[in-house]
């Protein structure tokens, strides 16, 4: 299935996604290109609220841009394989059977899969401006990544085999 549509189907049943993903076998060049696809993607939503910075403070926009291109390609997925290894070492002493591809696979989808929302917050963040619209985006972005990431570790710490 095309990740596009594995994404809206994540919006329906996360854990029916990430146990189908699990079932394709335990590949590191997916789960490296699914993290690094919603990096991206982070990094493309970062565009319109870096233009609106550089142009109210009458800067160059290559260097933010630069900025943000080295903390969400570089950075980032140093810091999401981190969080993966303590999210696998969390649900291994709650007696949760998961191997370390699960950890990596249920957090790096979770995060592919909420960046929509992101992407929906850079624009806000661009045009509009701080707020409680961008607030309130960013607030239901968190709550959907930590959906999707706690159906995924679930279903690959405690789902069917």
């Amino acid at each position: 299935m095309p990740v596009t549509r594995d994404i809206v189907a994540t919006y329906r049943g996360p854990r029916r996604v990430v146990r189908r993903l699990l079932a394709m076998g335990a590949r590191e060049d997916r789960a490296l290109a699914l993290l690094m696809g919603g990096c991206i993607l982070v990094f493309v939503a970062q565009w319109p609220r870096l233009a609106r910075e550089a142009h109210l403070a009458g800067e160059a926009l290559n260097p933010r841009l630069g900025g943000a291109l080295m903390g969400w390609i570089v950075i980032a997925p140093l810091i999401f394989y981190l969080l993966a290894f303590l999210s696998y070492l969390a649900v291994r002493l709650l007696r949760g059977r998961i191997s370390g591809y699960g950890a990596r696979l249920a957090l790096f989808w979770a995060f592919l899969a909420a960046s929509p929302l992101l992407l929906l917050h850079g624009l806000v963040a661009g045009f509009v401006g701080p707020g409680a619209g961008l607030s309130l985006i960013g607030a239901i972005w968190c709550g959907v990544f930590l959906w999707f990431w706690l159906s995924g570790v679930r279903e690959a710490g405690w789902g069917r085999r």
